[in-house]
């Protein structure tokens, strides 16, 4: 017997929870869920953002690629990583908490994390009226 897409149990489980999320969302919100296996492309990263008083790291599962081919992108409100590997693509833009300093950037990565980390801008000058 052959299997056919139309008989993959979690088609309607993946259907419920668009509906679902589309109800909560209201008009303006339209949610697809896609089921990506492996070899999928555009895949999303898992990542997190710890911030303390004057930095900001961020932490991002980007496996299957070669270190040469990361590519990292900021302009100090918006970290752009895009990497592609012989079975995935990843591209992200990632609106960061606060505003750093993206000259200060250093990125390591290791055993398909990436980490970024940056000093935080300094803050912006009051002005005062004469």
């Amino acid at each position: 017997m052959r299997r056919d897409d139309r008989d993959d149990p979690f088609d309607e489980f993946f259907r419920e929870l668009e509906r679902m999320m589309n109800d909560v969302m209201g008009p303006e919100g339209d949610v697809h869920i896609e089921q990506g296996g492996s070899g999928s492309r555009g895949t999303d990263m898992h990542l997190d953002v710890h911030e303390t008083d004057d930095q900001l790291r961020v932490v991002a599962d980007v496996p299957g690629v070669d270190k040469d081919d990361i590519d990292l992108k900021c302009d100090g409100t918006v970290l752009t990583i895009e990497a592609a590997g012989t079975h995935r693509d990843y591209d992200d833009q990632i609106t960061l908490p606060a505003r750093v300093d993206e000259h200060s950037a250093n990125a390591t990565y290791n055993n398909g994390i990436l980490e970024v980390t940056f000093d935080r801008a300094e803050d912006p000058s009051d002005i005062s009226l004469n």
